[in-house]
C-alpha cells in the first residue's frame, strides 16, 4: 500500500523532512516515530505507531456518502444474509412478517453503526487503536484479536463458497471440465483447487492496494450487485406467473409469531456484531458525520427493505413455482436454463462475495496483524499473512464441520457484544466522546491509557460476566428461545458493568491527532 506522510511532514526524493530540522532518510517505523515524536511533543512508541494505525488527516478524507451506501450495497446483499433471510421464510414467517423483523433489525442496526462511525470520523484511527480507549494500549490486543480470528476464519469460507460458484459457471462454460470436479485432494477436486485459488489470488492483489483500492472496488460492485439481484428477483416473480407465497407456510400467530419476528430483527443485528465493532476501520476517512448519516440511511434501513422485498419475491416465488423452498440466490442461478444468463449471474455473484470478503472478512485482520507486529507489518504484508492463514486452514472443511462452525466461531461471535458494549460505554457514556489521539500511541507509564502495564483490568473485569452469559444463553439447550438476542445481553451487561466498575472521577481531555495525523488513503 502506498505510504502517505505524517502531517507536519513532506516528502520529496523519497527524503522525510521534519519542519526546521536537517533532513532524515525513510528508512522505517524508527525514524517515523523519531518524527512523530517531535510533532506531537510526547515520545511515539514504535509498537505502537505506523503509518496504517495513524490517524487520519481530516483534509483530503475521501469516503463519501456514496462510498458508505455502497458498502451497504455489497454487504448486505450477500449470500450469507439471503440465506439468512430465507430461512425465516422457511420457519415460517410470511412476506409483511418477513419485512418487519428486517425492518426491526435494519432501526437498531442504523443507530449502533451511525454512533460507531461517529467515533472513526472523529479520531480518523482503526478499530485496534480505538480499542486502545477503553481496554489499554496492551489490552487492546485481545479485542483486535478476536475480531480478526472471526474475520479470517470466514474470509476462507466465504472464498470457498464463491469457488463452488465459479465452478458452476467453469462447468457450464467448458463441459469438459466435469471430470476434473470429480476427485479429492484435501477435500477439494482439482478444479475446486483451481478456483479457490484464483479468487484468493484476485482478492490478496486487490487488497494489497490498500483500502482506497477496496473503496473503488466497492463502488463498482453495488451498483452491479443491486441491479443482479432486482433481475433475479423480476425473472423469479415472472416464472411464478406473477404470483408469490405472502403468506407463511406454517400459519404462525399470536406471540409465536412475533416472538420469531423479533428473535429474526435480533439475529439480523448479531450478524453485524462484527461490523458494528469496527466500522470505524472505514468511517476513520469520511469526509463528515453527514456523509455517514446519509450513507446510513440509504445503506441500511432502505436497502435493507429492498433487500427484504427481494428476498420475498425470490422464496415466495420458488414455492409458487415447484413448491421448494431455497436456501440461496445460487440455488436459482444454478437453474437458469440460458447458459449466457447463467455465466452473467454466477460472474455478480462472484463480484458480490469478493465485495463482502474484501470490507467484513480482510480489513479487521489486516489491522489487527498490523496492530500486533506495527514494527515489522503494514497494510500489504498483514494482507498477505492474514490470507495465508485463511488458505492454510483449509476453510472448506470447517464449513463443513457443524461443531467448528457452532461451537468456536458462534463462541468468538458471541465475545462480539461485550466488547461492542465495553467499548461503546467507555466512549460515548463516560468519555462523552473526549479522547487524548496522541496518547493512543506512547506506551509511557504516565499516558492516558497505560492503565496498569498497558492494560485496563475494569474493563477485562466488565467483559467477563457478560461473555460468560452471552455464551451460556447462546449454547445452553434449555436457553433456546433466548439465544437469538445472546449479543444484546451480552452487549447490555458489558456496558453495565464497565459503567458500574469504571473509574469515574478520572477527568478526561479532548486532544486531536494532527500533528502526528497521515494523508487519508485508507
Amino acid at each position: 500500500m502506498q505510504s502517505t506522510p505524517p502531517v507536519g511532514v513532506t516528502t520529496a526524493s523519497e527524503q522525510t523532512v521534519l519542519p526546521g530540522s536537517s533532513v532524515h532518510p525513510s528508512v522505517g517505523n524508527e525514524t517515523l516515530c523519531d518524527v512523530a515524536s517531535v510533532a506531537a511533543g510526547r515520545a511515539i512508541s514504535p509498537s505502537l505507531y505506523n503509518l496504517d494505525l495513524a490517524p487520519t488527516k481530516k483534509e483530503g478524507r475521501r469516503w463519501t456518502s456514496y462510498s458508505i451506501f455502497t458498502l451497504w450495497a455489497n454487504d448486505v446483499h450477500s449470500l450469507g444474509n439471503y440465506a439468512f433471510a430465507i430461512g425465516l421464510f422457511s420457519l415460517g414467517l410470511g412476506g409483511w412478517q418477513i419485512l418487519v423483523a428486517l425492518g426491526i433489525g435494519a432501526v437498531l442496526l442504523f443507530t449502533l453503526l451511525t454512533f460507531s462511525g461517529f467515533m472513526g470520523q472523529k479520531t480518523g484511527v482503526p478499530f485496534p487503536v480505538m480499542s486502545r480507549i477503553s481496554f489499554g494500549i496492551r489490552g487492546a490486543q485481545l479485542a483486535s484479536l478476536v475480531r480478526g480470528a472471526v474475520a479470517i476464519a470466514w474470509f476462507g469460507i466465504q472464498t470457498y463458497l464463491a469457488s463452488v460458484v465459479l465452478r458452476v459457471m467453469l462447468v457450464a462454460m467448458f463441459p469438459g471440465l466435469k471430470d476434473m470436479d470429480a476427485n479429492s485432494i484435501l477435500g477439494l477436486s482439482t478444479l475446486g483447487w483451481i478456483a479457490f485459488v484464483s479468487l484468493w489470488i484476485v482478492q490478496l492483489v486487490i487488497v494489497s492496494f490498500g483500502m482506497e483500492m477496496i473503496r473503488k472496488y466497492e463502488a463498482f460492485a453495488g451498483p452491479i450487485i443491486l441491479a443482479t439481484m432486482l433481475a433475479i428477483a423480476i425473472w423469479v416473480f415472472v416464472e411464478a406467473g406473477g404470483a408469490i407465497q405472502w403468506s407463511g407456510i406454517k400459519g404462525l400467530e399470536g406471540g409465536e409469531m412475533w416472538r420469531t419476528i423479533f428473535a429474526g430483527g435480533a439475529l439480523w443485528v448479531s450478524i453485524y456484531g462484527t461490523f458494528v465493532l469496527n466500522f470505524c476501520d472505514f468511517t476513520r476517512s469520511s469526509v463528515s458525520k453527514k456523509s455517514i448519516v446519509r450513507g446510513n440511511f440509504w445503506g441500511i434501513p432502505i436497502n435493507m427493505l429492498l433487500f427484504g422485498a427481494i428476498v420475498v419475491i425470490m422464496a415466495g416465488g420458488q414455492y409458487k413455482i415447484n413448491g421448494k423452498i431455497i436456501e440461496s440466490p445460487s440455488d436459482i442461478v444454478q437453474s437458469i436454463p440460458n447458459t449466457l444468463f447463467l455465466v452473467l449471474a454466477c460472474l455478480a455473484l462472484l463480484i458480490l462475495t469478493i465485495a463482502v470478503n474484501l470490507m467484513a472478512n480482510f480489513v479487521a485482520p489486516v489491522y489487527a496483524l498490523t496492530n500486533l507486529f506495527p514494527k515489522h507489518l503494514n497494510f500489504r504484508k498483514a494482507a498477505w499473512v492474514s490470507g495465508t492463514i485463511g488458505l492454510v486452514i483449509l476453510p472448506w472443511n470447517l464449513y463443513n464441520n457443524p461443531l467448528v462452525i457452532v461451537y468456536f466461531l458462534g463462541g468468538l461471535g458471541a465475545l462480539l457484544g461485550p466488547l461492542f458494549g465495553v467499548v461503546m460505554a467507555d466512549y460515548w457514556l463516560l468519555r462523552r466522546g473526549k479522547v487524548n489521539i496522541l496518547d493512543l500511541y506512547t506506551d509511557h507509564p504516565s499516558g492516558t491509557y497505560f492503565y496498569k502495564r498497558g492494560v485496563n483490568p475494569r474493563a477485562i473485569a466488565a467483559m467477563v460476566p457478560a461473555a460468560v452469559v452471552a455464551i451460556l444463553i447462546a449454547f445452553i439447550p434449555a436457553l433456546e428461545a433466548a439465544a437469538p438476542f445472546a449479543w444484546f445481553f451480552g452487549a447490555g451487561i458489558g456496558a453495565l458493568c464497565y459503567y458500574l466498575f469504571a473509574d469515574k472521577k478520572q477527568q478526561h481531555t479532548d486532544v486531536s491527532g494532527e500533528p502526528i495525523a497521515v494523508v487519508s488513503n485508507h
